[in-house]
């Protein structure tokens, strides 16, 4: 039988790339979003009651609200209490597509045990969040990545900064090039967590799962960005310097140099247990990756230019 998954924030950067997932097994994908455009079903995901009325009949729900970082101290909790409820109403497995924010500087791999000590407001708000669900009895998957590449503008680091200037020769890279970063593709990671979706009647009411992804220092991801280009790249360091000058009066630039230490902190995934669930699943590799979401060059293309 068919069985019913329901994508809250199915317009947002992980639930674009579940709806694909999904359909391309088979299942009968619900997408919802805030406004219903293009057949998606209309809610507001801090009305309890809507929130419940949009998950009636899944069998899972992939929790991809993301708001505003701005927004979370507030509207985060109330997500929560929401699919908490939703899931219970309708009997569901939550899955939640985690990140790296609970953890602060710990030595790697990072596994499913290590200690969390979040470094900011929002690594203690993902942690809080998590515990609310393992509390709740629903059953529920967090799958933990690191930071998405899915090759569309829509405010990651990887396509709007890293790579935004890449067709006028240069990248824009805002960390340490010897520090190891977590990346996760977000087309592979989405079909992980199907993988998982398909296995969830064996797996514990609450697991956390780690998505190892790619882990590459700044170095080598530059070589295969250049590679894609088939020339060598200027690299330019993000100015952390202005975002630090401006947050003061920016409450999102506050937000985004409460992070900067997983730029300069070696981290990586450990996805051994991850893998020995779904051993069939296999990652993308990195050049078709690059392939997958930068342009191939053109002859107009420009050269790097001399820093």
């Amino acid at each position: 039988m068919t069985q019913t998954v329901v994508i809250l924030g199915a317009n947002g950067r992980f639930g674009r790339a579940a709806v694909e997932a999904f359909k391309a097994r088979g299942w009968d994908v619900r997408r919802v979003t805030r406004k219903g455009e293009n057949g998606a079903v209309a809610c507001d995901a801090m009305d309890g009651a809507a929130v419940i009325r949009a998950c009636a009949g899944a069998d899972v729900i992939v929790h991809a609200l993301n708001p505003l970082y701005t927004d979370w101290v507030r509207v985060l909790p109330v997500h929560t209490a929401n699919v908490i409820a939703a899931a219970r109403a309708c009997g569901a497995r939550v899955m939640i597509p985690g990140n790296v924010y609970p953890f602060g500087t710990e030595d790697g791999p990072w596994c499913e045990d290590t200690v969390q000590t979040p470094q900011s407001r929002k690594g203690a708000l993902r942690v809080t969040m998590e515990q609310r669900f393992a509390a709740s009895g629903v059953p529920t998957i967090v799958l933990r990545g690191g930071d998405f590449i899915e090759g569309v503008d829509t405010g990651n680091w990887f396509e709007s900064y890293i790579t935004k200037d890449v067709h006028k020769g240069r990248i824009t890279y805002p960390g340490r090039l010897d520090a190891v970063h977590a990346w996760a593709y977000l087309p592979d990671m989405a079909r992980a967590m199907v993988a998982l979706a398909e296995i969830e009647t064996t797996l514990s009411p609450f697991e956390v799962l780690h998505y190892e992804g790619l882990s590459l220092t700044g170095a080598q991801l530059i070589d295969a960005i250049a590679a894609r280009c088939g020339a060598p790249l200027r690299v330019k360091r993000f100015p952390w310097w202005l975002i630090r000058a401006i947050a003061p009066f920016s409450p999102l630039m506050r937000e985004v140099v409460e992070m900067r230490y997983l730029w300069d902190h070696p981290h990586r995934l450990d996805g051994t247990r991850l893998r020995a669930l779904i051993p069939d699943h296999r990652d993308t590799p990195l050049a078709e990756v690059m392939a997958q979401v930068l342009p191939a060059p053109q002859p107009g293309d420009a050269a790097p230019q001399a820093a």
